[in-house]
């Protein structure tokens, strides 16, 4: 977990505390955006989906991937500052970044048309060349890490769904199945629009029970409530979800499942078939 740093508003300079949200490289490890504590707060008038997002690099398999960029409310007047962040290639510890200034960055999946060396972590780097990438042809395979292992587990034993608190207790098992520790029921009956029906550390979770496919705002909530609590975010359904839902999710990285009345969890993106094939993400102390 990132350290709290002070943060100055600069509308009443009252002092806030904050702490950079830690979120899961591709790799499993624990990432979070480098502060820039040397630089001021920004004052946010307005946002566009451009400014809301910042590139930070993983210091073990060296992806570089798009987060969302660290804001602060004051505690105090309420104004909004967004907090400066380091480039993604100050921020490698090695110091391997591209050494002739290259402005170009990694998309998503870890490719772009970078020359120079990466950093891999403890593998070593590896020479991108003339437009190569780290886990393309022109890289040694041996400094590339392997992908994260899949966790032994029995098999999941599911529970007959029949009513709302039913739905509730069958994600929780299969979220504790899945390596998620001290898996957290609320107290008293389940209530469908609540943000987030299970939480455990390093884990928010939203299960809806109803009959009508959950939508864009409900996939929304629940990564907020991510965010907010630096942890990942899990939606289970029983009636599935709209299509811009799942588009959302895709973007947001956020991984759906979807319960059938035999209370087996089915993963229905890329993000949820990960979470099964590695387990609980690794959690910081």
């Amino acid at each position: 977990m990132a350290e709290a740093v002070p943060v100055r508003c600069p509308a009443c300079l009252r002092e806030n505390g904050y702490t950079a949200p830690v979120f899961p490289c591709a790799c499993g490890t624990p990432v979070h955006p480098p502060l820039d504590l040397s630089a001021p707060p920004v004052l946010m008038t307005h946002r566009t989906w451009s400014d809301s997002w910042v590139a930070v690099r993983c210091t073990a398999c060296g992806r570089e991937s798009e987060w969302p960029h660290p804001e602060l409310g004051c505690g105090s007047c309420g104004t909004v500052v967004r907090l400066p962040v380091h480039p993604a290639r100050s921020a490698d510890p090695a110091g391997t970044a591209d050494p002739a200034g290259s402005t170009g960055s990694a998309d998503r999946d870890g490719r772009g048309g970078r020359t120079g060396r990466v950093d891999l972590g403890e593998g070593g780097t590896a020479d991108l060349g003339g437009g190569g990438t780290a886990a393309g042809p022109e890289a040694d395979p041996s400094h590339v890490p392997a992908p994260p292992a899949a966790v032994p587990r029995p098999a999941f034993r599911p529970m007959t769904i029949r009513t709302a608190r039913d739905a509730v207790a069958t994600a929780a098992l299969y979220l504790r199945w899945l390596g998620f520790q001290d898996v957290r029921q609320p107290d008293g009956r389940p209530i469908p629009s609540a943000a987030v029906d299970l939480r455990a550390p390093g884990l928010v979770a939203q299960v809806d029970p109803t009959t009508a496919p959950a939508g864009v705002r409900a996939v929304e909530c629940v990564w907020l409530n991510g965010l907010t609590a630096s942890a990942t975010s899990v939606y289970f359904s029983l009636a599935g979800y709209t299509e811009d839902a799942r588009s959302r999710a895709d973007a947001l990285g956020i991984p759906l499942f979807v319960m059938d009345l035999t209370g087996m969890p089915q993963p229905v993106n890329d993000p949820a078939d990960a979470l099964v094939g590695s387990g609980a993400w690794p959690q910081t102390p």
